[in-house]
Order: structure tokens, then sequence, then C-alpha cells
């Protein structure tokens, strides 16, 4: 069970939240591969020892596998740059994971909707 902490935000917690902020930018400005297209960082899941994260993404333009390639090549030189942005014992081992929520929610709204707009059966 993780120690409560005093002002009810863990260190960890602090770190996730600047790895994905640094990430999104670093991907943003700093991926020059055509392949990626427009990549949206979504979640960042950090071990308590910080040395691995596995990071959430869509892709909101683009071809999916092609961005994931693109992102599997780039992983050396987007943890280098976030070891310089970023000051933590041990820089994280990157490991992306397409996030599929996005899609899922959307269909299940879609069929929502189909619902609604069938009349209803009259007896």
């Amino acid at each position: 069970m993780p120690k409560p902490q005093r002002n009810g935000y863990a260190r960890i917690d602090r770190v996730k939240e600047q790895v994905m902020r640094e990430l999104a930018e670093l991907i943003r400005t700093g991926l020059k591969d055509p392949r990626a297209g427009l990549i949206t960082i979504n979640d960042v899941e950090v071990t308590r020892d910080y040395s691995h994260a596995t990071v959430f993404y869509t892709v909101l333009s683009g071809d999916r596998t092609a961005s994931a390639e693109a992102l599997e090549h780039a992983k050396g030189f987007l943890r280098s740059e976030l070891a310089k942005r970023i000051s933590v014992f041990r820089t994280p081992e990157l490991h992306f994971q397409y996030d599929e929520s996005l899609e899922r929610g959307v269909n299940l709204a879609h069929l929502i909707d189909q619902i609604a707009s069938e009349k209803p059966i009259q007896d």
C-alpha cells in the first residue's frame, strides 16, 4: 500500500505529468519523421523506480502503424532529450502503447445515438 503524502500528491504523479508534458512537446516540435502524423499523448504510467514509462498515445491524423514505427524508431532520441529536460535519478525507458479508449468511446456514442434515433415499438 502506498504511503500517503502530506499534501496528497505523490512525487511519482508529478514525475508522470512532467514526462507527459515534455514528451508531448518533444513529439510536436522535435520529431521530424513524416510517418508520425499528429500524435497525442493521453497518459503515461511510470514504475515506482522510474526505470520504465508506458506512454499511451492516439493518432489524430495519419496512419496508426506508421506512427507506431516512427515512435519506436525515435525512442532513443526521445529518451535522451527527456533526460535533458527532467531531473530524476533514472530516465525511464519508454514503451509506446496505442490507446484505443477514444475509438471505443466514439463507437459507443455512435451506438447510443443509433438506438436513440430508432422509433419506439408501439403496443
